[in-house]
């Protein structure tokens, strides 16, 4: 398969697995919820691709669907560089505009693209779907790239969305008005697609002769092969009406003789009203495609909206313009409907103006109370004043607006980026993780399976089982110095763990004052916190 090269590309292969976990610290004031939970819709600020570290033990394999709408790289975006990635070249690059006249910007674009990437996937689900917003510039390089991380097999389309409905004449050679949405899935698990039929689709489906089977349509029975080239499909068909028998000219039938016979039997032949056509056309009815249509790789501006939709909805929200280009809600929507039921959850890595969760929560209430969830990360300083401000106003309602007068409902949960969870802060006391985050973070990189703060039993250490600990895996620790000097696993502490009933159980406690045979007995693994959670990492 061909790999895409790139400057840094062997320095972010695996980046993404030395980025730190981070503490997710809730913010009560600026949440639209009663009570702060990494279970509510979310809405998290800071660096994205330090928060989907972050969010993986709450989430991996669990996203059904994520929509992201990167930086395009025409170099009028702004952005910059910002990974610390261990490489004298790259270290250069921090913090630096990638601009029209930077040589390196494609490289750097891949670079920042790679290590998230990467991340996405494992939040993924194994029936989820990846839908990456871009326009030509990094396109074909983005296909590379994915090829490369999700697989050649896992690609399901190159969708052209037509964002404008007139030309700019202010262009020198092309003017564009469509975006590309490059479509993946995580696995061969999604393996069939179809979206609802539209009222347009529909209107084909009449019923002139009132066939009791209901309305239909119909498709020609001349196929586009010559009777040459298919000699097995050349017969003559009896027309009911004239008692003539027919054949094409030149071209062969679609079916065999064997089907024909069966379509005759089944009524499905169609010759006109008056039986004036030359040759039958066959009936396909409306209730044998109830299950919806194959999308299509080509979405119009009246099916998937416009940027000018975009920008209307937000400055009816914000009441100005307060974004550059913002995706219209009927686009994402589309999305979402195609590749997301109810109770799935969303997830939005670029969040920007927070179009994504207007859509979620738009999508929920016309499909009767749905419950689709929505993550959406923001690094940028409005993440609070734009993003998460959309989101209140949507969801509560905006009473001078003529499209967003009644609210949709909901809540959200808003989160900032916490400082890293380092070891070496429990040794030194000093910014020490709450028990919930290296909680969350133990058990993660122990197991590697999702962790539910719901389960913690606090007074007993106990913070879930999982697959390989039956037993239950158990955390001894407070963010506290005088409590991990002298909390150490006792007899009395190993005897609440309960019988083992032969199931492993797992252990972190500052120290222990029980032998290795003993715990071999009762079946526990002891781990010292703050060393041997190394053994765990990456």
């Amino acid at each position: 398969m061909p790999s895409l090269q790139f400057k840094g590309k062997s320095f972010v292969q695996n980046h993404h697995l030395a980025v730190k976990f981070h503490q997710l610290t809730g913010v009560k004031g600026k949440s639209l919820t009663d009570k702060v939970s990494l279970h509510d819709n979310l809405i998290v600020q800071g660096d994205n691709l330090k928060a989907l570290k972050a969010l993986l033990p709450t989430y991996a394999g669990k996203v059904k669907c994520i929509y992201i709408d990167p930086p395009y790289n025409t170099g009028n975006e702004k952005w910059v560089y910002n990974d610390n990635v261990n490489s004298p070249m790259m270290q250069e690059w921090l913090g630096n505009v990638v601009d029209k006249d930077d040589l390196t910007r494609h490289d750097k674009w891949l670079c920042m693209m790679m290590p998230r990437l990467k991340l996405l996937k494992e939040l993924l689900a194994e029936d989820g779907v990846i839908c990456i917003n871009l326009d030509d510039v990094e396109t074909s390089n983005c296909r590379v790239l994915m090829d490369e991380i999700f697989g050649v097999d896992n690609f399901l389309a190159l969708i052209a969305w037509e964002k404008r409905f007139t030309r700019s004449n202010n262009a020198k050679l092309f003017s564009s008005i469509k975006d590309t949405l490059i479509v993946y899935r995580k696995s061969d698990q999604v393996e069939y697609l179809r979206e609802d039929r539209s009222d347009k689709s529909n209107a084909i489906y009449t019923n002139p002769d009132n066939d009791s089977r209901g309305p239909w349509t119909s498709v020609s029975y001349v196929n586009p092969a010559t009777k040459e080239a298919r000699p097995n499909l050349v017969y003559k068909i009896s027309n009911p009406f004239t008692k003539r028998k027919v054949e094409h000219p030149t071209n062969a039938w679609k079916y065999s003789l064997d089907t024909h016979k069966k379509h005759v039997e089944e009524k499905r032949l169609w010759w006109g009203e008056d039986g004036s056509y030359n040759y039958p056309r066959l009936k396909k009815f409306l209730s044998e495609v109830s299950d919806g249509i194959v999308p299509v790789d080509l979405w119009r501006y009246d099916v998937a909206g416009t940027t000018d939709e975009g920008s209307k909805d937000l400055e009816e929200l914000m009441g100005r313009a307060v974004f550059d280009n913002p995706k219209p809600a009927k686009l994402i929507k589309k999305v979402l409907s195609l590749f997301s039921s109810d109770g799935d959850l969303i997830m939005d890595s670029f969040a920007g103006s927070g179009t994504t969760a207007q859509a979620v929560l738009q999508l929920n209430k016309e499909e009767d109370g749905g419950n689709r969830r929505f993550i959406l990360v923001e690094m940028e300083d409005y993440a609070d004043s734009i993003t998460a401000e959309r989101v209140r106003r949507v969801i509560k309602g905006v009473p001078t607006s003529k499209n967003f007068k009644e609210g949709s409902g909901g809540t959200f949960s808003y989160f900032k980026l916490g400082p890293p969870i380092e070891m070496e802060q429990i040794l030194h006391g000093k910014d020490m993780p709450a028990y919930e985050d290296l909680a969350r973070y133990v058990y993660f990189t122990a197991t590697g399976e999702e962790f539910n703060a719901k389960d913690i039993q606090r007074k007993t250490g106990f913070i879930g089982t999982s697959k390989h600990y039956p037993g239950g895996v158990y955390l001894y620790y407070e963010p506290d110095m005088n409590y991990l000097m002298g909390t150490a696993l006792t007899l009395d502490m190993a005897k609440a763990l309960g019988p083992h009933k032969n199931q492993r159980r797992l252990v972190f406690a500052p120290q222990k004052y029980l032998d290795q045979d003993y715990l071999d007995v009762h079946r526990i693994d002891y781990h010292q916190l703050p060393f041997e959670i190394y053994r765990f990492k990456d």
